[in-house]
């Protein structure tokens, strides 16, 4: 895998063996960060990254000169690996924090005064259509905020009041809210 753009542009890391994680393709990140990139000028913002597996999508924020990225993870060797990875691009920084837990339990706790949030859930994960929601009625949610949901070209957001867009790269799919 690799970053594929900002600062760290075309710097390589590889995930361990045992990961089950199903990292975000390339194509997918570029069309992806291209979006956003016309949306939002992603320097200095926070950003939480929801089901973050690899890290993939979090370097791709820090490496856009993102000041601060909350990873959330249920697995422990996963963000340990995402706190390994950041520690090699930006040593020198301490832009990433983890979160271990279920996101669905965390989403109803913790203040969501971000400017990006993105998930990537597994794709076949029970109640995803409920994210959205989790994330909306949230009190503390930022004001503007971006909210973006990877999924399987199963799932339809596109009746949910906050949807704005669905973007597809292959199999990949992107749902925008705000």
């Amino acid at each position: 895998m690799r970053i594929v753009g900002g600062l760290h542009k075309g710097r390589r890391f590889h995930p361990p063996k045992f990961f089950k994680a199903r990292p975000t393709t390339d194509f997918a990140k570029e069309g992806l960060f291209n979006l956003i990139d016309n949306r939002i000028d992603l320097a200095g913002k926070k950003v939480l990254d929801l089901f973050s597996g690899t890290g993939s999508i979090a370097y791709e924020f820090i490496s856009r000169g993102c000041n601060y990225v909350m990873a959330v993870d249920i697995s422990a060797k996963y963000l340990s690996f995402i706190e390994k990875t950041v520690n090699i691009i930006e040593p020198e920084k301490k832009i990433l924090r983890t979160y271990k837990g279920n996101v669905f339990s965390i989403l109803k706790k913790i203040e969501l005064d971000y400017d990006v949030i993105f998930a990537d859930p597994p794709y076949d994960i029970e109640n995803l259509e409920a994210l959205p929601d989790l994330i909306f009625n949230n009190n503390s949610l930022k004001q503007n905020s971006i909210v973006i949901i990877e999924h399987s070209a199963q799932n339809d957001f596109s009746k949910h009041p906050h949807f704005q867009e669905k973007r597809n790269y292959g199999k990949v799919n992107f749902s925008f809210f705000s």
